[in-house]
């Protein structure tokens, strides 16, 4: 009976060490958990949000060369504005990306979490089972009825089960230690995520300084923008729908190439008799055939909800792209141009217009904010300001002398 005690003993302590391990205590968050996705969910949202930092930071890049190349102040101030735009766009995308390796990590974590559970339950009742027996008295062992043949019997039954328990708790200690490793990495995502929060934060700041130090100098002297920008506002509450306003900006815009193409004043020649050299023929300024903006992109990052075409709720065909950006997500220009109109219009939140060449307009809507004003000269990656997000849709739209063209065909 001795040995048989002994045998439950060494079940015991088997079983105990699986148990202990099977549920390691959670390390406490410093702050808050953010928000987490759905498995599936966070999946799409890695892979979106790997591919739009690894673009954001080429971008930046980029524009980093062409802003120290530049020979302009304003082409120079442009830049770097565009190029920290782009950066917080990448601290964006990380933090996205963080984010979803958490919620990846914590739904891997639950499920090993219930698995354990469930296999743990029989292997809990025969430790406690067995535990019962070791504490029982050798005495009151002794004096049971029974043969020796039973002991050796039952000695027999345990030494045959004491390896399938060993095994058993084997294969709970590396689900266990799987569970640790998915641990540390949802505790790596997350210091991962409050970095990039941190800089994020400190690039929106720097950006922020950045277009305090334009406006100071650039806008001065605004009387003819400011006239402009009233101008705007007046076309906007005549125009009945948004498609009428874009009209309405696209007349006022091809109106100013015509005048801005139309020769200067001739001076008064020095022999009044000598003949009148011919006018030189006026080159078009909007060529028919000038394509988008070379450096054209999406205004800001975020799951497509609606693509070019798709049918509304309204039953029309979608004229451009839906995206669901993040709350407060920056918001940059889609590609070279002129600011047309700037503020908010009913039923869209705040919108930017955008003029470029050869008869194009992209409309960006759904802003809470808005950094540009009429008039003023973008680039491809200039802020133009910050997302509402939340139930709040951003709009992109691209359109050839006032038809809508799918944006993704130009998107770099």
């Amino acid at each position: 009976m001795r040995a048989t005690a002994t045998l439950a003993l060494v079940t015991i302590v088997c079983l105990g060490g699986a148990l202990a391990f099977a549920l390691p205590a959670q390390a406490p968050s410093p702050a808050p958990l953010p928000l987490l996705l759905d498995a599936d969910d966070a999946e799409a949202a890695l892979d979106r949000a790997t591919r739009e930092s690894r673009i954001a930071e080429v971008r930046a890049a980029r524009l980093t060369r062409e802003a120290e190349a530049a020979g302009a102040a304003a082409d120079r101030a442009a830049g770097e504005a565009a190029a920290l735009a782009a950066r917080i766009q990448q601290a964006e995308a990380e933090i996205e990306a963080a984010r979803a390796r958490l919620s990846i990590a914590r739904s891997q974590r639950a499920r090993l979490s219930a698995d354990l559970a469930a296999e743990q339950e029989p292997t809990a009742r025969l430790a406690a089972a067995l535990q019962t027996a070791a504490r029982r008295p050798l005495v009151l062992s002794a004096l049971q009825p029974g043969s020796l043949e039973d002991v050796v019997h039952l000695r027999a039954v345990l030494g045959s089960t004491v390896p399938q328990i060993r095994a058993r708790t084997a294969t709970l200690r590396a689900a266990v230690e799987q569970g640790r490793a998915l641990e540390a990495q949802a505790a790596g995502a997350l210091e991962t995520l409050r970095a990039g929060e941190s800089a994020l934060r400190q690039r929106r700041s720097e950006l922020a300084a950045l277009e305090q130090g334009q406006r100071l100098a650039v806008r001065k002297a605004r009387g003819a923008s400011r006239r402009e920008a009233e101008r705007a506002l007046r076309l906007a509450e005549e125009a009945r729908n948004l498609d009428g306003l874009v009209s309405r900006l696209d007349a006022v815009s091809a109106l100013r190439r015509e005048l801005a193409a139309l020769p200067g004043p001739v001076l008064r020649p020095t022999d009044l008799a000598a003949p009148v050299a011919a006018a030189p023929p006026v080159a078009s300024a909007s060529p028919a055939n000038a394509g988008p903006p070379r450096d054209f992109q999406l205004p800001v990052q975020g799951r497509t909800i609606v693509g070019f075409g798709a049918p509304r709720e309204s039953g029309l065909a979608s004229t451009g792209l839906t995206l669901a950006p993040t709350r407060g997500a920056q918001v940059v220009a889609p590609g070279r141009g002129r600011v047309a109109f700037a503020d908010a219009y009913r039923g869209f939140g705040r919108i930017v217009i955008i003029e470029h060449e050869g008869g194009w307009t992209s409309v960006v809507t759904g802003l809470a904010e808005v950094d540009v004003a009429v008039g003023d000269a973008v680039i491809g990656g200039s802020p133009l300001g910050r997302a509402a997000g939340g139930t709040q849709v951003l709009t992109i739209e691209l359109r050839q002398s006032g038809k809508p063209v799918n944006p993704l065909l130009f998107v770099k």
